[in-house]
């Protein structure tokens, strides 16, 4: 049972509803970033030797500087390139430089200010979805998922509809969820108080923001029963973000939505036990490696410790044609050594 909701919190279809979700939507237009976020942004992308790898991450420390790097990368691409739906490529669209102008005009919040309109809201939505991005994180590389960008990025975006919500409705989520405690009782409890849930309105508004429709239906679906492919894994991250903050989840839901996946009960309790550690994350290849596919072979058995003869008599190559690799490899990456060529490649997810 959920708790009674004011009327002045709730107004149904007949009483405004659709102007209030409308007035929302526009309102996510100026969604604010965490300062310390858009601060790290700008520090990256002005330094001397930036990597793409180290402009995603920066962006992707923040939602809102994620929804709007994507709308204006979606909006600068031709039709015959498709729409976009992962950071990296929006970086490699937009370039650093034109990620350091959207990071300077972003409007911000801080820890310790109040956000007007907002309240707490903007930090709380913040580390949920940073800790969704995480698990499914995990889960990609658990279950070699081979879109690990795109789902990411939606993992960071999947509740948005939460914020329209937040700001339609004054008494959200506390007042409409009531007593409801895990996500499919709060979800119920939407539906029932405002006949929509945030899945939903979060499907409406990437759509509205010229986000492709692919993402925006996993989005829409991330709390289904019946959810496949990239939405099962995103509601599955989900509960397991939940379940990282202590949070209440459903042990048969959380079951159920390991084996939509295909994934084993000795695997989920392998990423349960490890995400609150941190989950051993494992750098993403992003950046454009400058190596050819035979250097990138040299130098990884070079990391594994191998001397030059053995690297020629695994790869069939001459000594003297493994050491001409290993040094346009120390040339391309401007690096002095063995160590450092070995140190900046694993850095950067090439090895």
């Amino acid at each position: 049972m959920t708790s009674p909701v004011k009327p002045d919190v709730v107004r149904r279809h007949d009483e405004g509803h659709g102007r209030r979700l409308t007035v929302a939507f526009e309102a996510l237009e100026a969604f604010p970033a965490l300062a310390e976020s858009r601060d790290r942004v700008l520090r990256v992308v002005r330094e001397d030797r930036t990597s793409v790898g180290e402009v995603v991450a920066a962006v992707e420390s923040d939602v809102a500087l994620v929804v709007t790097v994507l709308r204006i990368a979606n909006r600068a691409v031709q039709r015959k390139r498709g729409k976009i739906a992962s950071i990296p490529e929006a970086v490699e669209v937009l370039s650093p430089d034109g990620v350091e102008a959207i990071a300077a005009r972003a409007m911000t919040f801080d820890f310790f200010e109040r956000t007007p309109g907002w309240d707490l809201m903007p930090e709380r939505f913040r580390l949920h979805a940073v800790a969704t991005q995480s698990a499914a994180d995990r889960l990609a590389r658990e279950l070699d998922f081979p879109d690990r960008d795109e789902l990411l990025c939606t993992a960071l975006l999947h509740d948005i509809g939460k914020l329209v919500l937040s700001h339609a409705y004054p008494g959200y989520p506390q007042q409409i969820h009531g007593e409801a405690r895990t996500p499919e009782e709060r979800l119920r409890s939407e539906r029932l108080e405002l006949g929509v849930d945030h899945a939903l309105v979060g499907g409406v508004l990437a759509r509205r923001w010229g986000m492709p429709n692919r993402l925006a239906l996993t989005i829409e679906r991330h709390h289904s029963d019946d959810a496949e492919g990239e939405a099962a894994l995103i509601r599955l991250a989900d509960m397991l973000a939940r379940y990282g903050h202590a949070q209440p989840v459903s042990p048969n839901q959380l079951l159920r939505a390991a084996q939509a996946v295909g994934l084993s009960t000795a695997q989920l309790r392998a990423v349960m036990y490890e995400l609150p550690h941190g989950g051993n994350a494992v750098k993403r290849n992003v950046d454009p490696c400058p190596l050819s596919a035979r250097e990138v072979e040299v130098l990884k058995r070079l990391g594994e410790g191998k001397v030059y003869k053995q690297i020629a008599h695994e790869l069939e190559l001459s000594t003297s044609t493994v050491r001409t690799h290993l040094h346009n490899t120390y040339a391309k990456l401007g690096a002095v050594d063995r160590a450092q060529a070995v140190l900046m490649a694993t850095e950067r997810g090439w090895i």
